[in-house]
C-alpha cells in the first residue's frame, strides 16, 4: 500500500487562480498563499457569483483543542468526502 506522501506526489496541484475562476471567485476576493493555496475574503459570500447553481457554506469551528485527528481539518475533509460520495460538487 502506498504511503500518503507517495499518493500526494502522484498529483500536481492546479493553480489556485484556475480554481477560483471556475468557482466564480473574483480576483479582489482571493488572498493567495503561493500558487496553489488561497483564502477567500468573507465579503465574497454576499456578492452575486458568476458560477451557476445554488451554493452552500459549512463553517467548521471550535473553541477548545482536541487530541490529534479530531479537529477542524479532519471534520472538513470527512464532510467533503461524504458529499463527494453522494455525488455533490465540493470545494474544500
Amino acid at each position: 500500500m502506498a504511503s500518503d506522501a507517495e499518493i500526494a506526489r502522484q498529483f500536481e496541484a492546479r493553480p489556485i487562480k484556475e480554481i477560483a475562476d471556475k468557482l466564480g471567485v473574483e480576483d479582489q476576493d482571493l488572498l493567495p498563499y503561493g500558487a496553489s493555496i488561497a483564502k477567500v475574503h468573507l465579503r465574497a459570500l454576499g456578492r452575486p457569483r458568476k458560477a451557476p447553481g445554488p451554493n452552500k457554506l459549512i463553517l467548521v469551528s471550535a473553541i477548545t483543542p482536541t487530541p490529534a485527528g479530531e479537529g477542524k481539518t479532519t471534520t472538513s475533509i470527512g464532510l467533503a468526502q461524504a458529499f463527494t460520495k453522494l455525488g455533490e460538487s465540493v470545494c474544500l
